[in-house]
């Protein structure tokens, strides 16, 4: 499970073929587990980065 302060690299985000490949911070999870700011869990495809 990602928390916040993990880094993730985007794999496929529903609807932004732009954001594939792109590594980011995560800052906040809301309540229904969108990853603000990169991609949604369950819904879009992403791997933590291992430092």
């Amino acid at each position: 499970m990602v928390k916040v302060g993990d880094k993730i690299r985007i794999i496929q985000m529903n609807g932004e073929p732009l954001y594939s490949g792109k590594i980011g911070i995560v800052e906040h999870i809301d309540d229904i587990g969108q990853i603000h700011g990169s991609c949604i869990h369950g819904v879009d495809v992403f791997e933590l980065v291992e430092e």
